[in-house]
């Protein structure tokens, strides 16, 4: 039996094929190695199964601001009509361990990311950063950190340094993308 529990959800691209938005994110955010963010965070990554349907209560999980991470895989692919331009991803909620090793079939890792505790918005890409904390080059090409343990390092100093910030309060996200 496996120590976590394994979540899904689904996020329209962020990348340069989003034009303007996309380079003023990369002006304002000082994240020029950036190819593609690939993340959690609602406002750079849009929600696709954003509302919540009477039928999806059984498949989701049902925590304060989780409503859009699934516990059935092929259940929230079931309710996308088409998903050839969307990240389709499988996420571990505050691993206890470095996840990049995982075999998890169809899906490769791709770096940790940490998400305030409305599950919502990323410290690492959508907060202007925090340069006391961590350096915008430590960010992967996807806006993550790839290295487990400067993740949990990111996150205490975070909410050591920046007590009364709330998107500093944050949880560590192992993210995977499916593949194909």
């Amino acid at each position: 039996m496996e120590r976590f529990q394994k979540l899904y959800t689904a996020m329209e691209k962020f990348d340069p094929s989003n034009g303007t938005g996309w380079h003023n994110y990369i002006e304002w955010s000082g994240l020029t190695q950036l190819t593609e963010v690939i993340g959690l965070d609602g406002m750079l990554n849009e929600i696709v199964l954003s509302e919540v349907k009477d039928h999806y209560w059984e498949k989701i999980v049902n925590e304060d601001f989780m409503l859009h991470f699934f516990t059935d895989l092929n259940f929230m692919l079931a309710q996308i009509d088409d998903v050839r331009n969307l990240n389709v991803i499988g996420t571990i909620k505050a691993p206890a361990e470095d996840m990049s090793g995982l075999v998890w079939d169809g899906f490769t890792f791709c770096g940790y990311e940490l998400l305030d505790q409305d599950h919502d918005i990323s410290a690492l890409t959508n907060c202007g950063g925090f340069p006391d904390v961590f350096r915008n080059d430590e960010l992967s090409s996807q806006g993550l950190v790839l290295d487990f343990g400067r993740a949990t390092q990111i996150q205490s100093d975070l909410k050591r340094l920046y007590p009364e910030e709330h998107h500093a309060d944050c949880n560590i996200w192992a993210i995977f993308r499916r593949q194909g």
